[in-house]
């Protein structure tokens, strides 16, 4: 298997150079927010499961070293991972491979449920405010569960079987969502999930576990109802593709006036971003197999939008948009209510020339859980304003796309640092561009 995240890519950088309209067809990757999910899952059994249509990247990788030091035999070829734990050998992941972002929490249910035992480290993850795992560890203890901090690391353990429960979440986090699913599949009784997240990665993790034996109801008013068995067994499963990816291909497009058909693309996925789309009088064709997105050089029209829980306005778009409406002539407000703190790479944007203002109230109609209080969440732009290029450097994985978006629309040339990023997030980012014309290129530091 090859390391996605070497240290040669840690000090490596992109150069963009703006103003080449984005013309061509590209394939999408399958979904990074249920790729890494779904190779937790298979710790559930000790049978061969097998997934298809993997994205190539380094969230993936860190997943995959820290299956491997729980035991996991994994295979990786081209786009298809098999994985197998015939038994877990080991409780503790090490800070080294636990501690870069919250996916070790993923697999303290699986480690329960076949161990007794789960020592983690406190997580981190992207500088994109705080982003706790209250929810996970008061759902665990609700369950059963023992857990104890002590020295950076959090030690769960249980006396007997984990157990059916109601776990009514706070808000509708997806991870927490996601991590009950995988902890009540196994727990004896039923477990019902209140408030719970319902993004379509979510479903595609809940059709893997249904091919797996596990007995999981939707129902109504966001709840989600799991009826424990005994055992597992493997299963093999095709990964939807990636919306965050289509989401910044497209824009990508518009931005430099492009034409650009994404194979893969699903509607159903894109259903919210698509209809902002048309309240801009953007272009975009849908067939069975995919989106063609074009970017005839219309005037854009501002416009409001607010972020939310799936179905609405996804937070990861949140960052692409705001790029593209530099470009809208007036005024557009951004309302951001699922992270308190997630403007910080417009002050960059306002370098390359956008005009931008940051808020603290809440300048939209969704019942925002920042209101009130001291967060800039609002955001307000003004355009349309040419971007000029500068040096850049990334501080997480959607800011960083955006970067590059403003960077393929801008004048001049762009360095772009931290892009290890990107590479966490995206797979092969740069070579699809440039595919599509884009003059971009990936240089080693020296």
């Amino acid at each position: 298997m090859n390391n996605l995240a070497t240290t040669k890519e840690q000090t490596s950088r992109y150069q963009v150079t703006g103003g080449t309209p984005l013309h061509g067809a590209v394939t999408l990757s399958g979904a990074k927010n249920a790729v890494t999910k779904m190779t937790i899952a298979s710790l559930l059994t000790n049978e061969l499961c097998i997934l298809r249509n993997v994205p190539l990247l380094g969230d993936l990788d860190l997943t995959i070293k820290i299956c491997q030091n729980l035991g996991s035999q994994v295979v990786l070829q081209d786009h298809t991972l098999s994985l197998q734990t015939r038994d877990i050998t080991r409780t503790c992941i090490p800070s080294d491979l636990g501690g870069l972002n919250r996916i070790a929490v993923i697999t303290v249910g699986p480690m329960l449920h076949r161990c007794g035992e789960a020592v983690i480290p406190v997580p981190g993850g992207d500088r994109i405010g705080p982003r706790p795992i209250d929810f996970h560890i008061n759902g665990l203890r609700q369950m059963g569960a023992n857990v104890v901090e002590k020295d950076g690391y959090y030690h769960f353990t249980c006396s007997d079987k984990l157990h059916g429960t109601t776990i009514k979440l706070p808000f509708p986090s997806v991870m927490a969502t996601e991590n009950f699913l995988l902890t009540a599949s196994l727990a004896e009784g039923v477990t019902i999930i209140e408030n719970a997240a319902l993004e379509p990665e979510i479903i595609d993790l809940i059709k893997l576990l249904q091919k797996m034996g596990a007995i999981i109801e939707l129902k109504v008013d966001r709840r989600i109802v799991i009826e424990g068995v005994d055992q597992l067994h493997g299963a093999s499963h095709t990964l939807l593709s990636d919306r965050n990816e289509a989401v910044s291909l497209a824009i990508a497009t518009y931005l430099t006036r492009g034409d650009v058909y994404l194979r893969g693309a699903q509607q159903d996925h894109l259903l919210t971003f698509l209809n902002m789309l048309s309240k801009m009088r953007l272009r975009f064709e849908i067939d069975d197999e995919g989106i063609r997105f074009v970017g005839d050089g219309a005037a854009l029209p501002a416009v409001a939008l607010e972020t939310d829980v799936h179905p609405g306005f996804m937070t990861d778009w949140q960052q692409p948009f705001t790029v593209l409406l530099t470009q809208a002539d007036g005024i557009s407000v951004v309302h951001e209510t699922v992270y308190e703190d997630r403007f910080g790479y417009t002050s960059t944007l306002k370098q390359m020339g956008a005009h931008i203002g940051l808020y603290t109230k809440c300048l939209g109609e969704v019942p925002c859980r920042f209101r009130e209080k001291q967060y800039a969440h609002s955001c307000v732009v003004r355009g349309p304003t040419p971007l000029k290029g500068t040096q850049l450097s990334i501080p997480d994985i959607r800011a960083g796309c955006s970067y590059i978006l403003a960077a393929l629309c801008a004048e001049g040339t762009s360095d772009v640092y931290g892009i290890e990023h990107i590479e966490r997030g995206y797979e092969k980012l740069d070579g699809k561009l440039r595919s599509l014309g884009a003059r971009i290129e990936r240089l080693v530091l020296v």
